[in-house]
């Protein structure tokens, strides 16, 4: 027990060391040169997401959010790079890529404390029966897929790391399967007039769950590829604290913030620098202990004082972060993607397999646990649609595994695939089982006109 703690303890320490080989970036590029390609970049980034988004809303009927998603995918290896190399390598290289990651998480993160600043409490608690089933039933079912899957994937040369051990296999799977994408559901549910539901909520705080459940075992299995234990008991044990921190005594301590903002009757500059620097301390402490730098900022906004305080916030900051941060991370992802792996008919089988697999995990079992915590069948089928959407965590995840030595570059690209597909699907099965219906008999908001002429 000592020597578990006494990791654990070296892990915290060594939060602000170097965690791998930084890019060669000192050697090659000046502070200037630095921000020539960063403008040029996120210029390119905002253009690619606007028009690809507009174009997903046209013709493929999705909302701007899998619009974004697409076009971080476009503007990397698997398309521009693939048609115009030379010229994607000098607007992209891979010397600036550590200042793009950083502007990614802050617009993530920053997205995720918006998402927050709108949970409805009230409406978990209502349902907090049916969230802790759909959460268990999303966690559980995939790893239990996962253990099915694993030993065969196992054979298949290239698709893992030589010598991995089926335990870390199966459990990477599974946590791979088991991730909702909780900033794209986010979007999702803020894009369809689902935020003040309870539907919205239910589905929004299960996918929470299920995401922390995930990077946990992710710490797991890490932590046995020479990283140690004390990075699983860091992460888990530093999650539980903090979460139970904030949930318990988070809202009271902030709630004088709440009380100055309708005092005044606005916001001011210096309550906007006390609440920004909340919200980073948050998203370094969940970043610091292995989880993710979104939950922080997650667990932030749910704790901030609600009413005038949350409307001049967001006045202040989501449009910003929506259209100039974001995209970032959209993109920042999209540049390690390739889609040009799978190339043979087995493989694509096998691709074909695993995306299946997942849609039952979580699709299914979402919706059976629905139904047996008393949901009727539209709503069950509602959830499942959108516990089903993977986007960018899962490519958060497996590039991890990627780097890390788990995954092999095949297998990458074949989660790569499911991560699109169960994202770009969830819009469309949603209305289909769910919105459209809903929104005829006034159960939801109608959509704006342009997401309506979408849908």
């Amino acid at each position: 027990m000592l020597d578990l703690l006494n990791s654990a303890w070296h892990a915290l320490t060594d939060v602000l060391g170097p965690h791998g080989p930084a890019v060669n970036a000192a050697k090659s590029y000046a502070p200037g040169d630095y921000s020539i390609h960063f403008f040029l970049q996120l210029a390119i980034i905002i253009l690619a997401c606007r028009v690809v988004g507009w174009l997903g809303q046209k013709l493929l009927k999705q909302p701007q959010v899998v619009g974004e998603m697409i076009a971080g995918v476009v503007l990397g290896p698997s398309l521009f790079g693939l048609f115009f190399p030379d010229l994607q390598l000098a607007i992209f290289p891979k010397e600036t890529r550590n200042v793009l990651y950083t502007g990614a998480q802050l617009g993530v993160g920053l997205y995720m404390f918006m998402v927050g600043l709108t949970l409805r409490l009230d409406h978990f608690q209502s349902k907090a029966k049916s969230a802790a089933g759909v959460s268990a039933a999303g966690i559980v079912a995939p790893f239990l897929l996962a253990a099915l899957i694993t030993p065969f994937l196992l054979t298949v040369p290239g698709l893992f790391t030589p010598g991995i051990s089926q335990a870390n296999a199966t459990l990477f799977m599974g946590a791979c399967i088991a991730l909702t994408a909780f900033p794209m559901l986010a979007r999702i549910i803020n894009e369809r007039g689902l935020a003040n539901s309870s539907l919205g909520t239910l589905s929004l705080t299960a996918g929470a769950f299920d995401d922390a459940a995930s990077w946990c075992v992710l710490a797991l299995v890490l932590a046995t590829f020479g990283a140690g234990p004390g990075v699983a008991v860091l992460a888990i044990g530093g999650a539980v604290l903090y979460t139970g921190f904030m949930l318990l005594f988070g809202r009271k301590l902030l709630a004088p913030l709440g009380r100055i903002v309708e005092a005044k009757g606005e916001m001011s500059t210096a309550m906007l620098a006390v609440t920004m620097m909340l919200f980073c301390a948050s998203a370094f402490v969940m970043d610091a202990i292995g989880i993710h730098a979104i939950f922080g900022g997650f667990l932030m906004g749910v704790c901030m004082p609600r009413g005038l305080f949350v409307e001049e916030l967001k006045k202040k900051v989501e449009p910003l972060a929506v259209v100039l941060l974001l995209p970032m991370f959209f993109t920042y992802s999209g540049l390690n993607t390739r889609m040009d792996m799978v190339n043979s008919v087995e493989l694509l089988l096998i691709a074909l397999g695993v995306l299946a697999v997942s849609v039952l995990a979580k699709f299914g079992a979402c919706w059976a646990a629905a139904r047996l915590a008393g949901e009727d069948n539209r709503t069950a089928l509602g959830i499942g649609a959108l516990m089903n959407s993977r986007g960018l965590m899962e490519l958060i995840i497996i590039n991890i595994g990627l780097q890390k030595g788990i995954i092999g570059p095949t297998l990458f690209s074949m989660l790569v695939l499911m991560a699109i597909v169960t994202t770009v699907m969830a819009t469309p099965l949603f209305e289909l089982v769910y919105g459209r219906k809903a929104r005829e008999s006034g159960e939801l908001e109608a959509l704006d006109p342009k997401l309506a002429a979408a849908a």
